[in-house]
C-alpha cells in the first residue's frame, strides 16, 4: 500500500485525540464547569476567545515551523504540550486557571494537529488530495462518535461518574504517553522516501547510453511547487477563501461552545446534548468522504458553496424552528451534511490553488483573518445569551454570516502563477508574477 494512505489513518487518529476533547466536547466541559463553579456563559466563552487570539498571533509562526521542522516533530511537540494543558485543566480551581489551561491546550493542538497534518497530506497527495483529506477527517469523526458520549458520561455533573478533573487528567496522561511513538509513524514528504505524490512511479531518466531507472529521490515538476506566501497574498482567492472559511467556521465554533448549553436550556439532559453532537458528527463522517469525492471531480469553489449553504440552512432550522428534540436531530443531520462536505474542501482548495511550495506558511497566515472572526463568535453568543436569555439573535446573525461565507467561496476563482523565466528558476520568488485566471 502507498504509505500516504497509512498517513491518512495516522492523521485521523491524531485529530481524534486532539480536536475532540478540546473542540467537539467543548460544550460538555462548559456544562460541567458551570455546575462546579457557577461561571456564566460569557466567562466560559472567553476561554475559547483567548485561544483564537493566540491562534491568530501564532498561526504564521506555526506555519513556518511546520515547513521548517516537518510534521513529525510538530506532532510530537504538539501532543506533549496539549497533554500538559489537559493536566492543567484537571487541576482548575479558578477562572484564570481555566483560561491558562485552555491556552496551553490550544497551543498544543495548533502545533501538533490540524495544520501540520493537512500540510503533510498536501505533500503526499495531488490528484487525490480532497479524497485523502476527506478520509482523514472522516476517521477523526468516527473516533469522535465514541469519545464524545464517553466524555459526557464521565463528566456529567448529575451523575458525577469520574468528574471533569479525573477525565481531563486521564486524557492528558494518554496524550503524553502516545506523543513519541505516534510521531514516529509520520513521514513528512514522499520524495524523502523515494516516492511521488499519489503513489506515482518515478519516471526513468535518460542517460548517454540510453534510458535507465532513476537512481535518486524523485523530484516533482517545478510547476507543481506553487506560490510563495507573498504571491498568494496578492491573489483575491486567498482572501475570499480565508474570510469565507472564517465566516463558515464562526457558527461551528459557537455551536461547539454553546450547543450543549442551548439544549440544556431547552430542558434536555447533557447526555441528550451529547447524542445530538454525536448525530451531526456521524453524518459529517460520511459526508467527509462525499465532499472529498465531489471535490476531486467538480470545481471546489462550487462544491463549497453548496455544502456551506446547507450548513447555513441547518442553523436557521435550529434557531427559528420549534424547540423540540426532533428539530434538534433534523439540525444535526443537515449540519452534518454541510459541515462534513465542506470540511476537506476548505483545505484541499488551498492546496490546489497554491501548491506545495509554501503550503504550511500560507495556511498559517490565512488563519490570522479567520481567527479574528472566530474570536468574535463564541463570545458574542455568550454575551447575547446572558443578556437576552436565549441564543436566537446570536445564531441568527451567525447563520447570515454563514451565507456570506458561501458566496465568498463561490467568488474564489483559481489564481494562475505566471513565470517570467523558465520553471527551473521557480525558487527565486522574484521570477514569478500572479494573475487571476479569467
Amino acid at each position: 500500500m502507498f504509505y500516504g494512505w497509512k498517513l491518512v489513518g495516522v492523521s485521523g487518529f491524531v485529530m481524534v485525540v486532539t480536536t475532540t476533547p478540546m473542540f467537539h466536547a467543548m460544550g460538555l466541559w462548559f456544562v460541567a464547569l458551570e455546575s462546579a463553579f457557577g461561571w456564566n456563559r460569557t466567562q466560559l466563552s472567553v476561554a475559547f476567545a483567548l485561544t483564537r487570539i493566540e491562534g491568530g498571533i501564532l498561526g504564521p509562526v506555526e506555519g513556518y515551523l511546520v515547513d521548517k521542522l516537518g510534521t513529525r516533530r510538530m506532532v510530537f511537540i504538539g501532543l506533549t504540550i496539549m497533554g500538559i494543558g489537559m493536566l492543567m485543566l484537571g487541576q482548575t480551581r479558578s477562572l484564570w486557571m481555566f483560561y491558562m489551561a485552555y491556552l496551553v491546550m490550544a497551543l498544543g493542538q495548533g502545533l501538533g494537529s490540524w495544520l501540520p497534518l493537512m500540510t503533510m497530506l498536501n505533500e503526499w497527495f495531488n490528484r487525490k488530495r480532497a479524497m485523502a483529506m476527506g478520509w482523514s477527517n472522516s476517521i477523526s469523526r468516527f473516533g469522535s462518535l465514541l469519545l464524545i458520549p464517553a466524555i459526557a458520561w464521565s463528566i456529567d455533573p448529575e451523575t458525577d461518574t469520574l468528574g471533569f478533573r479525573m477525565t481531563a487528567t486521564i486524557i492528558g496522561v494518554f496524550l503524553i504517553i502516545i506523543a513519541y511513538p505516534l510521531s514516529r509513524l509520520i513521514r513528512n514528504r514522499p520524495e524523502d522516501w523515494g516516492l511521488l505524490p499519489d503513489g506515482d512511479t518515478p519516471a526513468p531518466k535518460d542517460t548517454a547510453n540510453g534510458t535507465s531507472e532513476s537512481d535518486g529521490a524523485p523530484t516533482p515538476d517545478a510547476s507543481e511547487l506553487g506560490f510563495t506566501v507573498k504571491q498568494a497574498l496578492w491573489t483575491p482567492a486567498f482572501w475570499f477563501i480565508s474570510i469565507g472559511h472564517g465566516f463558515t467556521s464562526m457558527v461551528l465554533i459557537a455551536l461547539m461552545a454553546h450547543l450543549a448549553p442551548m439544549l440544556t436550556d431547552r430542558g434536555h439532559s447533557i447526555q441528550t446534548a451529547a447524542f445530538v453532537v454525536t448525530a451531526y458528527t456521524a453524518t459529517s463522517m460520511f459526508f467527509q468522504l462525499i465532499g472529498g469525492y465531489v471535490g476531486d471531480r467538480v470545481p471546489k469553489r462550487i462544491a463549497l458553496f453548496v455544502f456551506t449553504s446547507i450548513q447555513a440552512a441547518a442553523v436557521f432550522v435550529l434557531t427559528y424552528g420549534p424547540e423540540t428534540l426532533m428539530i434538534a436531530y433534523v439540525f444535526a443531520v443537515l449540519f452534518g451534511i454541510g459541515f462534513g462536505g465542506r470540511n476537506p474542501l476548505t483545505v484541499s482548495i488551498r492546496g490546489e490553488y497554491f501548491g506545495r511550495r509554501s503550503f504550511g506558511k500560507i495556511m498559517g497566515v490565512s488563519q490570522v483573518p479567520m481567527n479574528v472572526l472566530l474570536f468574535i463568535a463564541p463570545t458574542m453568543a455568550g454575551i447575547l445569551r446572558d443578556r437576552q436569555g436565549d441564543y436566537t439573535t446570536a445564531f441568527g446573525i451567525l447563520a447570515v454570516l454563514n451565507v456570506f461565507g458561501a458566496i465568498l467561496f463561490l467568488m474564489a476563482r483559481k489564481p494562475k502563477l505566471i513565470l517570467e523565466e523558465s520553471p527551473t528558476q521557480l525558487s527565486d520568488s522574484s521570477q514569478g508574477t500572479v494573475s487571476q485566471r479569467p
